[in-house]
């Protein structure tokens, strides 16, 4: 299972102890009678915390799998591994990593056919509860910087580029997006290719990746020498 997510941390701090019991109820069971404000911050917290939030969609995964298979124990094999996504190439780079997986896995020919994808959602008209791409509508609601119709190019193809039949077949064809990105199309798919063994805590350009490393007070992180290599490639 991979999940795109975006952490609002600080609009959670804006809710009223009302709103956030409310959310916590429509989770877990809220006790009848007053509700004391320790556990209103508490709650509040949970509600803006990507561990909590895994940790709730995996228990009632769990829970449905086993009475399914009318058994009991352990479903998931281990904790959730969880990625920062630095910049918005990194964001779409792992957007369309995450649409295409049943393609990769052989359990989907096409974006519109794949289940239980967001791409489908979109297409099918029910992504209500996914963030909007490229919002217009003059709030100040928060959206992915990419057009509706430019995200269905983009994930159609890479997801054709990347069969080992058609490899670089569509190369000539690049969407507009790459070259707005400033991404080469050979390199794009060669990241979205190795995508789950040159990343792993964190996701972006070299310099995001480096920005990141001094937040976390560390001099490297797993996926920087790759990067490195393939700036120098680019250079070269």
């Amino acid at each position: 299972m991979h999940v795109v997510v975006r952490v609002n941390a600080r609009e959670a701090s804006t809710w009223s102890d009302a709103n956030v019991i409310e959310r916590w109820n429509q989770i877990y069971s809220v006790p009848d009678g007053d509700v004391s404000a320790s556990r209103i911050v508490t709650w509040r917290a949970r509600l803006a915390d990507l561990s909590w939030f895994m940790r709730c969609i995996n228990e009632r995964l769990a829970r449905r799998a086993n009475r399914e298979d009318r058994c009991k124990g352990r479903f998931w094999e281990g904790r959730f591994r969880s990625q920062a996504l630095l910049d918005e190439t990194a964001l779409l780079k792992c957007m369309a990593y995450v649409d295409l997986n049943p393609i990769r896995g052989r359990i989907a020919t096409t974006p519109e056919s794949s289940d239980h994808t967001s791409i489908r959602c979109r297409i099918a008209g029910i992504g209500g509860h996914l963030l909007p791409l490229d919002c217009k509508t003059g709030d100040e609601q928060p959206s992915i910087p990419i057009s509706y119709k430019e995200y269905l190019l983009l994930v159609d193809w890479t997801g054709r580029a990347l069969r080992p039949d058609k490899l670089g077949a569509m190369t000539p064809n690049q969407p507009p997006i790459l070259a707005r990105l400033g991404l080469a199309p050979n390199d794009w798919l060669k990241e979205m290719q190795h995508y789950g063994r040159w990343y792993y805590r964190a996701v972006g350009s070299m310099h995001a990746v480096n920005r990141y490393c001094e937040h976390l007070g560390q001099r490297w992180l797993r996926g920087t020498t790759q990067l490195k290599l393939n700036n120098a490639n680019l250079l070269g």
